[in-house]
């Protein structure tokens, strides 16, 4: 996976803390603050300002000579549709901070938008739900992060690029944490922070999404699949009882990916490694054994900085006897029975969306709840990868959920069944 979507710059620690300290303002302002501390590490590409801007009904727009960005709407406005073009150009971002702190409860993204810009919809209270158009590839940092009414998020069928924390604080990723304590969306880990002891991420995993350990001290050690091409900045930031990380398929490690990390022992690295940023292991004081699959001049070749102590330091093993087979673009597993089942509760309809990953050629899939001490099937008609279910459940009922798929006509029900899942209605 090319890194070609998250484009930063480095920066200079002044510059980054006066971000950090307009969004600790306004957290102050709304009665919260931030959980995990804003550390001066990359900032994005600055804002090109060659734009003329304009306004298309509640819209204000920023018109370049070959792309819209939505960057406002007018005092006021709670309802945004987003049009596909204006001007007969297309409309391919949401500009950052476009409707920070907006009234805003309900918005039409278009299947021409390919960027959110971060904290685009951050601290929009009244926000409620979000349909992500399929066109879309990057959501930079923290953009619906204490939207505190978002308890419904439906994503596209396809990878995002998801950054650093952009659901924090809402009851969606609420519910998608007590549904698992790691928050995968279309092979995108973009939450681990409730985690616990040993994690294996899943195979099909390809993104880690930045800061998705950050500040997690119940974890102890993580393994990565090889599929995984980047330790993106600040993955571990402040994981203080983290001892044993097994990256074997990156070939990046980023800025503050390991900061403060001082228990880390064992780090397994890849020889396809070419890259460590210079404060990736900042303020890491533990010795560690740094298993490199790879040569002692593969190593040398790898572009990092030469004081970091906590490298310098280590106990380098040189393992060139293993091959690891490292998949380039890592494919869901060609199970016949659902996997990654979550569940999207709505509060405001007292209903369920469950959302799961398509299964290689499944033609139906089917929804059975137990009840009464039995299975029972709910639906076996569903042609996509979701279901919502009728409106005005009752609050506070619990259900075991199982999704089943018809593949070559045959039905496994004994899988989904073992990997039911529990949800209560909100």
């Amino acid at each position: 996976m090319k890194r070609s979507g998250r484009k930063m710059i480095r920066t200079s620690a002044l510059a980054f803390a006066v971000m950090a300290a307009s969004v600790s303002a306004m957290a102050a302002q709304s009665g919260v603050f931030p959980a995990a501390q804003i550390t001066a590490n990359a900032l994005y590409e600055p804002i090109d300002y060659n734009f003329t801007e304009g306004v298309s009904g509640n819209i204000k727009y920023q018109k370049y000579s070959d792309h819209i960005e939505i960057y406002d709407c007018t005092s006021g406005t709670t309802s945004v549709n987003i049009p596909s073009t204006i001007d007969g150009l297309p409309v391919t971002a949401i500009a950052r901070y476009a409707f920070q702190c907006s009234s805003i409860t309900s918005i039409s993204i278009p299947e021409s938008v390919k960027t959110i810009g971060y904290y685009a919809f951050s601290f929009s209270s009244n926000l409620q739900s979000v349909t992500l158009p399929s066109s879309l590839e990057v959501m930079e940092m923290h953009a619906f992060e204490y939207c505190s009414s978002l308890d419904t998020v439906k994503f596209p069928n396809r990878f995002i690029e998801i950054h650093d924390k952009c659901f924090d604080s809402t009851p969606w990723l609420e519910a998608q944490r007590q549904q698992g304590s790691l928050v995968v969306v279309n092979g995108a880990l973009i939450d681990a922070t409730t985690a616990k002891g040993a994690v294996t991420v899943p195979s099909s995993v390809k993104y880690v999404s930045p800061s998705a350990f950050a500040r997690n001290n119940d974890v102890t050690s993580v393994v990565f699949p090889t599929g995984v091409k980047e330790v993106c900045d600040n993955t571990f930031f402040y994981c203080e009882n983290l001892n044993s990380v097994d990256a074997k398929g990156a070939s990046y490690i980023g800025s503050m990916a390991f900061a403060y990390c001082n228990r880390l022992s064992e780090l397994k690295l890849s020889s396809s490694l070419t890259k460590i940023e210079d404060d990736a292991f900042s303020d890491v004081t533990s010795r560690a054994t740094i298993t490199f699959y790879g040569s002692r001049d593969k190593w040398e070749s790898v572009e990092k900085p030469s004081d970091m102590a906590f490298l310098n330091n280590a106990n380098m093993v040189y393992d060139t006897s293993t091959v690891i087979d490292i998949d380039p673009d890592p494919q869901p597993q060609n199970n016949d029975y659902p996997t990654n089942v979550r569940a999207i509760t709505n509060s405001q309809y007292h209903q369920i969306q469950f959302i799961w990953d398509k299964v290689q050629g499944a033609d139906k899939y089917g929804i059975a709840v137990y009840l009464a001490g039995k299975w029972r099937v709910q639906t076996s008609n569903i042609t996509n990868n979701s279901y919502v279910t009728p409106k005005n459940l009752t609050p506070g009922m619990t259900y075991r959920v199982a999704v089943a798929a018809r593949v070559n006509g045959k039905w496994n029900t004994t899988d989904p069944i073992k990997n039911a899942i529990t949800v209560t209605v909100r």
